[in-house]
């Protein structure tokens, strides 16, 4: 007698299908809550807004030229014509305090923005590929590294010349180490996730792999990183200025603004006061919404 071909309620073995792709872990809503919840990131993004509005609007503000000279008041005091009072030739404060914040937030931002552009991808390939090309990148990030980050930037704008352009590309070559020591360490961690060996076990390219698991993974702390050097390159691009390598008259800038009103700090003191306070609250506001970011994507407080 042929044995039957199968038992009553015995369970059957599943068929061969197609291997579903591991998924890395999503945190966006969670970080996203956090972050709204905390003041102190609030109170910097605010900030951070309020400068950039100020920045954007700067040629619809009804204030008066900054370039414009006043022989008849010179080093006035702040008052119902001028608010902010003038400098040592009769040119409006306010109207190159407004003025002043295109160049700082642009010079932060796009210099960051080179640092991330190059330093970024470098990192990645150190971490990814490991061996000769990790050791060669590795060594050069730290030569960079021994060198101050501003003294670094000076040098580099010093050789490219004085403009404001020049200071961008210093500050980012200067800050292209911190984002690639950074992005190498997080792809490594990346690399050991149980998510990234399925996908190398089902036979996904390097490309693929980059794409869907190293790239989004290592962006959050990428991100805070980014946001707290845009405010050291603010700083960076004020030192620039003030040392002449930066922003060129009569083009307005805060750095070139302090340079000036050192000469002037008992006749007008206000000269000096408020690039000063612009640069501590765009600092502050940046600092403040990094720190915020960090903490709401932090893995380990999710």
């Amino acid at each position: 007698m042929a044995a039957p071909d199968a038992v009553p309620g015995a369970a059957r073995a599943p068929l061969p299908g197609p291997v579903d792709e591991p998924v890395p872990p999503r945190r966006g809503s969670r970080s996203w809550t956090k972050l709204r919840s905390n003041p102190v990131a609030l109170l910097g993004a605010a900030l951070v807004l309020f400068f950039v509005l100020v920045a954007a609007l700067a040629p619809v503000l009804p204030v008066a030229d900054p370039t414009a000279t006043d022989w008849l008041a010179v080093r006035k005091a702040p008052s119902a014509a001028h608010w902010f009072g003038t400098d040592e030739i009769g040119r409006d404060v306010l109207a190159r305090m407004i003025w002043g914040a295109q160049a700082s937030l642009l010079a932060g931002v796009v210099s960051v923005g080179i640092a991330v552009a190059i330093g970024v991808p470098l990192g990645m390939m150190a971490g990814y590929w490991g061996g000769w090309t990790d050791a060669a990148i590795s060594r050069v990030t730290e030569a960079l590294l021994a060198v101050p980050f501003l003294i670094l930037a000076i040098a580099l704008a010093a050789f490219l010349g004085p403009s404001l352009t020049n200071a961008m590309i210093a500050i980012g070559l200067s800050a292209m180490p911190i984002f690639i020591r950074l992005a190498r360490g997080q792809t490594l961690s990346v690399m050991t996730e149980d998510y990234v060996e399925g996908a190398r076990a089902i036979g996904l390219g390097h490309g693929a792999i980059i794409g869907r698991y190293v790239l989004p993974n290592i962006f959050p702390p990428i991100l805070v990183q980014a946001t707290l050097t845009i405010a050291t390159a603010i700083i960076a691009e004020a030192s620039l200025s003030f040392l002449g390598l930066g922003q060129q008259p009569p083009a307005p800038s805060w750095g070139s603004m302090l340079n000036v009103a050192k000469n002037f700090l008992e006749q007008a003191p206000w000269m000096a006061l408020w690039p000063g306070i612009a640069i501590f609250l765009v600092v502050l506001g940046f600092n403040l919404l990094g720190d915020g970011l960090r903490d709401a994507l932090d893995p380990r407080e999710l």
